[in-house]
């Protein structure tokens, strides 16, 4: 499976494109320190290129370029407990993750992609979106959902960083697109794609009781679990198997994340949900926007990129995987 993976990753092209009118290669970095902490104050003498090995002289842009985000979130059955968590969290995305200038969209899979905000930084209309997810079906088309978020991010305008976040399961249980041509979307577009994940085995646990059987004011309420009826003990036992089948799978979301520079991080109860979304937006606020032309070669032909700090070896340093030639 690492060997799958590893060939997928590179499987990633791109031209990136802000004000200029020529191809540009775009590489977001992120620099922390050994506890894990932003390394700000670089410059561009500080940040070195490496294009397959090879330095080349890049761009350190300071231009702040406004974010168009699109929160694809899975909703599947298995998923319920998962929702209810983010319905609460609406704020966080308008205010911390795209910040001024931003703008946000809400899509979700199950069996189909659905649309329920379009790009807004309004957010109470995020909030509503969010608070409006329930479960769709019993399936998860992933792939679908990150295709669809590229698709609408790519008729944004081109002097907008693009950033796609899921919240869903690591590994794709089913889909109708080609895992390739996604990966090269991504890359195509420049977007960085955040994975919030968890398992659908522990979270239902964490579900928020639900107020049921209460007295005409309200109050005095029984409380019932926020998921499904609880199976009986030969069902639960299938189930469990499909679970640990499915763990079988490739990994799409370390994928993904390495492939463009972004990061999977994982959460159970709420509040690390809420502590994913603050991390995802402190980074995507603190990363430098490296930029340079590349010369003209051969089409189809992948170059990895690396990034060092000139001096500070110590330093922990991140960017997307590579790129494709294309002519």
């Amino acid at each position: 499976m690492r060997i799958l993976a590893a060939g997928l990753l590179t499987v990633c092209a791109a031209w990136g494109q802000f004000k200029s009118t020529v191809p540009l290669v775009v590489a977001p970095t992120t620099v922390t320190d050994a506890k894990g902490h932003f390394v700000d104050g670089l410059d561009a003498h500080d940040l070195i290129l490496y294009d397959n090995n090879v330095r080349v002289p890049a761009q350190l842009d300071f231009e702040v370029y406004p974010i168009s985000l699109v929160v694809a979130v899975q909703a599947s059955s298995n998923s319920e407990a998962v929702l209810d968590k983010l319905g609460r969290s609406g704020n966080l995305f308008a205010e911390m993750l795209a910040g001024e200038g931003g703008e946000t969209a809400v899509i979700s899979f199950a069996d189909e992609v659905r649309l329920h905000q379009d790009f807004t930084s309004n957010a109470d209309e995020l909030t509503q979106a969010l608070q409006g997810l329930k479960v769709e079906g019993e399936h998860a088309v992933t792939l679908d959902g990150v295709n669809e978020a590229l698709r609408m991010l790519g008729e944004r305008a081109p002097n907008r960083r693009r950033i796609v976040l899921l919240v869903a399961e690591r590994r794709v249980r089913t889909s109708t697109v080609d895992l390739k041509s996604v990966v090269l979307a991504a890359e195509r577009q420049n977007a960085l794609i955040y994975w919030l994940t968890y398992s659908p085995l522990l979270t239902p646990f964490t579900a928020k009781p639900q107020k049921q059987n209460c007295d005409k004011w309200g109050k005095n309420c029984e409380l019932a679990p926020s998921h499904a009826k609880v199976a009986d003990p030969l069902t639960s036992l299938i189930l469990a198997t499909m679970e640990v089948y499915h763990l079988t799978k490739p990994d799409v979301s370390e994928l993904f994340t390495k492939a463009t520079g972004a990061k999977t991080m994982n959460f159970l109860k709420r509040s690390g949900l809420e502590e994913a979304i603050q991390a995802v937006a402190a980074e995507v606020h603190r990363q430098y926007i490296l930029t340079y032309q590349p010369l003209t070669g051969a089409a189809g032909v992948f170059h990895p990129l690396r990034v060092e700090v000139k001096g500070r070896p110590e330093l922990q340093v991140r960017t997307r995987a590579g790129y494709w030639t294309v002519q």
